[in-house]
């Protein structure tokens, strides 16, 4: 039975976890779980990236570095098939550090996966479908906002066991940063691997709009309940 949550990390009801994007800094995301109407039992946790990118990007983080200018270029150049079949170096370490996470919040916090919806922003969106694709078992949700396809032929291959997987996914119609049409071909994997996939587009770039914000207040609503 769920427990009541001060919205301070007490109690022992589902948890929400959201992992930020590459350059934000690690509290990035902790505004939200004051918009988010969502029962009240619901508990929010915020992991921080492991890599500090420096002065640059004012106290910015990263879960696996990225060069920007390289993606740039490689999306002006059209190169899909390049950009979504790349398998990220530190992608792997940045798993293994959220599994641990994942392990704490079972152990510590009564919380184990199935109660556990797991998200993120942009990069962080990638590590949580990595994470929520090769887990022993799903979660009880996955957000994936303004996210990306990578690593597609292992991906594919891993949602044959992800049926039951609801999913929330958002993307920008003018994303200047991870191009549209890309995470509407991993939208297009998760319906034609059966998964219960929410697809919510949007005027405007890389964010999350307060229409977004509801359908994530929708979403966690339901997968909680269920």
């Amino acid at each position: 039975m769920a427990g009541g949550s001060d919205r301070e990390g007490g109690g022992s009801g589902p948890v929400v976890v959201l992992m930020h994007g590459f350059g934000a800094p690690g509290a990035d995301l902790v505004p939200l779980f004051r918009q988010l109407s969502v029962p009240a039992d619901v508990r929010f946790v915020f992991p921080e990236a492991p890599l500090a990118l420096g002065p640059g990007y004012g106290g910015g983080r990263a879960w696996w570095m990225i060069d920007i200018e390289a993606l740039q270029q490689a999306v002006m150049r059209g190169q899909r098939d390049e950009l979504v079949q790349r398998l990220p170096e530190g992608l792997g370490e940045a798993r293994a550090l959220v599994n641990g996470m994942l392990e704490a919040l079972a152990k510590d916090h009564q919380a184990p996966l199935g109660r556990i919806v797991l998200g993120g922003f942009s990069q962080g969106a990638m590590l949580a479908t990595d994470v929520a694709l090769r887990a022993p078992e799903a979660p009880a949700g996955l957000v994936v906002l303004s996210g990306s396809l990578i690593t597609e032929a292992e991906w594919r291959g891993l949602l044959a066991k992800r049926t039951a997987l609801p999913v929330l996914q958002s993307h920008g119609r003018t994303d200047p940063i991870l191009p549209f049409d890309i995470a509407q071909r991993l939208h297009r994997h998760f319906v034609d691997a059966g998964l219960d996939a929410r697809w919510v587009e949007f005027n405007g770039g890389h964010g999350i709009p307060n229409g977004v914000v509801d359908a994530i207040s929708e979403f966690v609503g339901r997968v909680v309940s269920d």
